[in-house]
């Protein structure tokens, strides 16, 4: 692993640091709160394969020092979690050091971090070792280690409470699809049979359908694992013209898949309709323009009429239903069925005009009841 992420424009590696960051504090309150109903919970690990510097160039504070700051905070998660970074960098993991040394409160912390600095082999297994059998939430970066299996991946996100979140360098992916030297690292990404079939299929590929094409099959590797729910989220060159890398998140949880997708759609550069581009890009404020023409709300409704005809149901069985695989986040689902009722397109109970009013428009919750028309045939 390079430098190049933590020497990147600041504002993409602050939207990187609060995705997970922000990710990380839901799920530890979910992980806590199931503690407190009597799930017996004695350990949260956080393992972070890309832990950097811990504050970046400028002196912003990177996801370790965010993470363990919201643990000195939280007394129960400061009795439960421990924390685990890895960098392949000695001058980071120096670095790193120091700023957890000097971290005001660290001594609340039941389990002093554990600090190595390896290209994963023996000594980041020991990791996920040491966190077996207890909720764990990972950040990883694949192809940035020579020591990182399938089989490593799929130990991260096998059992319950486990979540993650994977960085992909595009760049340096779609680079090495064809260099014999780092063939391994190809192999123990997407696996030998299906980087052979991707080799094949690039071959007359244009730059954006290569880019659709690889990010797809990074997808379909991860569900091979066992990945269930799954949200990439893009970011792209300073120019806003390609995809540069991604994050990643997977989980088995629909919870953890929702929670997730509301931190992304805040931390996108950009809405169309109200709809989240889960991408950042940096062109976006000087292009507006380009990002109000596919007005992908549009067709939420012809989709909700069609998927469930003749049914009725509350809007949170709708979202519920229909959002997984999809950009839409809950408050477009409300926005587009108060619009299909005063359009008659649908019946809601209670009606509009008991609902109270909210900002000139009236609500719709998730205890509202929607009846669809049946479809002919």
């Amino acid at each position: 692993m390079g430098q190049s992420f933590f020497d990147e424009q600041r504002d993409q590696s602050l939207v990187k640091a609060a995705i997970v960051a922000k990710y990380f504090d839901a799920w530890s309150r979910v992980m806590i709160a199931n503690a407190a109903r009597g799930i017996r919970i004695s350990r949260l690990a956080y393992i972070d394969l890309f832990a950097g510097p811990g504050r970046y160039k400028d002196g912003a504070k990177s996801t370790p020092l965010m993470v363990l700051e919201r643990a000195i905070a939280d007394e129960a998660l400061s009795k439960l979690l421990v924390p685990m970074f890895n960098d392949a960098d000695p001058e980071n993991v120096a670095s790193l050091q120091s700023c957890l040394d000097s971290l005001p409160g660290k001594e609340r912390l039941k389990n002093a971090p554990l600090i190595l600095c390896s290209e994963v082999g023996k000594d980041a297994e020991s990791m996920f070792t040491r966190a077996r059998n207890c909720p764990t939430f990972s950040f990883i970066d694949p192809f940035g280690y020579k020591g990182l299996s399938r089989g490593i991946i799929q130990s991260v996100i096998k059992n319950w409470g486990c979540d993650c979140v994977f960085f992909f360098n595009y760049s340096r992916i779609n680079a090495g699809i064809n260099n014999d030297s780092v063939r391994h690292h190809m192999d123990a990404l997407f696996g030998s049979e299906r980087i052979s079939r991707m080799r094949a299929a690039l071959i007359d590929q244009l730059p954006h359908e290569r880019e659709v094409f690889v990010l797809e099959e990074l997808a379909q590797a991860l569900k091979e694992l066992g990945a269930e729910y799954m949200l990439p989220f893009r970011f792209r060159r300073p120019d806003g013209s390609r995809t540069s890398h991604a994050l990643v998140f997977v989980t088995k949880n629909p919870l953890g898949y929702r929670i997730m997708k509301d931190i992304m759609a805040g931390e996108s550069s950009t809405e169309d309709q109200g709809v989240p581009s889960f991408e950042y890009s940096p062109a976006d404020a000087r292009c507006p323009l380009l990002f109000s023409l596919n007005r992908p709300l549009d067709t939420l409704a012809g989709e909700l009429l069609s998927r469930f005809s003749g049914r009725t149901m509350s809007m949170k069985s709708i979202f519920e239903s229909h959002h997984v695989g999809t950009p839409f986040i809950e408050r477009n689902y409300k926005a587009v069925l108060g619009q299909m009722e005063v359009q008659g397109k649908i019946v809601a109970n209670p009606p509009a005009q008991s609902r109270p009013m909210r900002k000139g428009e009236r609500t719709f919750s998730e205890k509202t009841m929607v009846t669809f028309p049946s479809r002919a045939a």
